[in-house]
């Protein structure tokens, strides 16, 4: 599965240095790290979904997720500070390549009607997010012990300075972009 790594070395990081003439390989921008959420709206009612999240999460990622807890209690949504509201994980080096790999080139093309990602979802600062209707799409999750449809986000975290920069980093990675 080190395919998307091997990909980056050889020709990614060529095609970008010519593009962005860059004199050093360590100005090229390159994938820090992928940061995949789960925020559960019902763990008040149904304390059993936070285990169910952590464990799609974990089955689909390859590593153990943190729970993440309400930073400040907001009455409208019946929250208060300290409960757990969700689960994330942070992939690095290999298990983040792993599972680009596996994001592009087969979850993605399962989902209905897809036609590609937005190119608009950076954040000025070279960094991608996507969100997730559902963790069907990914082919480790059986739809028979699926208890609910739960969306995710999905944030990539380069070095690139600019946008332009982590989009055509991206491109060369193979996201497949809408046109």
């Amino acid at each position: 599965m080190e395919k998307l790594r091997e990909q980056y070395e050889k020709e990614v990081i060529p095609a970008l240095m010519k593009k962005f003439n860059y004199k050093s390989v360590m100005q090229v921008p390159k994938l820090e790290k992928i940061v995949i959420n789960i925020g559960l709206g019902d763990v008040k009612d149904n304390p059993k979904s936070l285990e169910n999240a952590m464990n799609d999460l974990s089955i689909i990622t390859g590593q153990k997720p943190v729970v993440t807890k309400a930073r400040k209690s907001i009455a409208a949504f019946k929250l208060r500070e300290g409960v757990n509201i969700g689960c994330k994980v942070t992939l690095r080096s290999s298990k983040m390549y792993d599972f680009a790999y596996k994001l592009f080139n087969v979850a993605l093309p399962r989902v209905r009607d897809f036609r590609g990602i937005s190119a608009n979802s950076f954040d000025g600062r070279g960094n991608y997010s996507m969100g997730i209707k559902e963790q069907l799409i990914f082919p480790e999750i059986e739809y028979d012990k699926v208890d609910k449809l739960r969306g995710m986000d999905i944030i990539f975290v380069t070095t690139a300075k600019t946008d332009e920069e982590a989009r055509e980093l991206f491109k060369l990675l193979g996201m497949p972009f809408k046109n």
